[in-house]
C-alpha cells in the first residue's frame, strides 16, 4: 500500500512538474510563445513556425525602435516566451532592452537572426559599393535585403528546432517553402529594376542601404547622424538632387520632415512613402523597388 501510495504521488509531482514547464513556455491555445523585436520578423517566424507558434512583436508597424520602450503588459507576456528573436543588428532599442528581456526570462533561448550578416556601413550617402560620406557606423536595417532575410530566417529555424526538435520535418518544409518565395521575390525586383537608367534615390533615414547594395542603387540620405541637415549640407543635397535628376524624397510613414519639405519646393517634385517597417516583408519590398522605379 506504502508503495502504491508513493507511486501515485510521484505521478502527481510529475504531472506537475510538466504543467509548469508547459505554463511557462507555451499560451492557452498549447502554442510555444515567440517575442521578436520588430514587425517585418513576424512575417518569417510565422512562415517557419506556422501552427506551432504564437507571434508576438514588440515594437509593432507604425512603431519606432528608435525611441521604443517596453510596456509593462510585455514584461508579463515575456515571463512565458520560450524564444525571443532578436534582430541582432545593433537597432537602438535592443541595445537598450536586451539585458532587461534576458533578465525577465532566464530560461528564454535568444535567437540573434544577424548571425551570419555583414553588416555594412550607414551614412549620408552609401552606393553599392559601400562608399559612405560623412560618420554612421554599421547599418542595423538587415531585413531590407531579401538575401539577409534568408539568412535571418534559417537562424530563426535553428532556434525553433532547438526548442522543439519533435517538429524539425515540419519545420524545415515551412522553412524551404519560404525560401523559395524570397528567391522568387528577389528574381522579381531584379529584374522590375534591371533598366533602371537614374539608380539614385534620396530619402531622409538612411534605412534602405542593404536594398541598394543588393541592386546596384545609390541610396543618398538627408539625415546625417540622425539629425535635420544644416543649411550647408541642405543646399549640398538639393544641387545633388537636380544633377541627379531626382524628383521624388523618400520618408518614412508618419514622418514630417521640414528638410525633405525645402526639398521637394527647391526641385519641384513631391515626398513619397518607403516602409522599412511594414509586416507584410515580401510584399513591401516589392512595392518599394516599384516606387523607387517610377520616381
Amino acid at each position: 500500500m506504502k508503495r502504491y501510495l508513493l507511486f501515485i504521488f510521484l505521478i502527481f509531482l510529475l504531472m506537475l512538474s510538466l504543467g509548469c514547464a508547459n505554463e511557462k513556455t507555451t499560451d492557452s491555445d498549447g502554442k510555444i510563445v515567440v517575442y521578436a523585436t520588430i514587425s517585418p520578423q513576424k512575417e518569417m517566424i510565422e512562415a517557419v513556425g506556422g501552427d506551432k507558434i504564437n507571434v508576438n512583436i514588440i515594437v509593432p508597424e507604425g512603431g519606432d525602435p528608435h525611441t521604443a520602450d517596453l510596456k509593462p503588459s510585455q514584461l508579463a507576456d515575456l515571463s512565458k516566451a520560450k524564444i525571443y528573436v532578436m534582430v541582432g543588428s545593433g537597432i537602438e532599442f535592443e541595445v537598450k532592452s536586451m539585458d532587461k528581456i534576458k533578465d525577465l526570462n532566464k530560461n528564454m533561448i535568444i535567437v540573434d537572426s544577424s548571425k551570419g550578416i555583414e553588416l555594412i556601413e550607414i551614412g549620408a550617402h552609401q552606393d553599392e559599393g559601400d562608399h559612405v560620406d560623412g560618420e554612421g557606423g554599421k547599418d542595423p536595417h538587415i531585413w531590407t535585403s531579401l538575401r539577409n532575410g534568408k539568412i535571418m530566417v534559417q537562424n530563426i529555424y535553428e532556434g525553433l528546432i532547438a526548442v522543439d526538435p519533435n517538429n524539425k520535418e515540419y519545420y524545415l518544409k515551412n522553412r524551404d517553402d519560404y525560401l523559395e518565395k524570397l528567391d522568387e521575390a528577389d528574381n522579381y525586383i531584379i529584374n522590375e529594376l534591371k533598366d533602371m537608367d537614374n539608380r539614385s534615390f534620396m530619402i531622409f533615414h538612411p534605412s534602405w542601404g542593404y536594398f541598394a547594395k543588393d541592386y546596384g542603387l545609390s541610396q543618398i540620405a538627408i539625415e546625417v547622424e540622425g539629425k535635420e541637415p544644416t543649411l550647408q549640407s541642405l543646399a549640398h543635397t538639393i544641387e545633388e538632387a537636380k544633377e541627379e535628376n531626382i524628383k521624388v524624397i523618400f520618408v518614412s510613414p508618419g514622418f514630417s520632415s521640414k528638410a525633405a519639405e525645402i526639398i521637394t519646393k527647391e526641385i519641384g517634385g513631391k515626398t513619397e512613402v518607403l516602409d522599412p517597417l511594414a509586416e507584410n516583408y515580401i510584399e513591401n519590398l516589392k512595392i518599394t523597388a516599384n516606387k523607387i522605379k517610377n520616381q
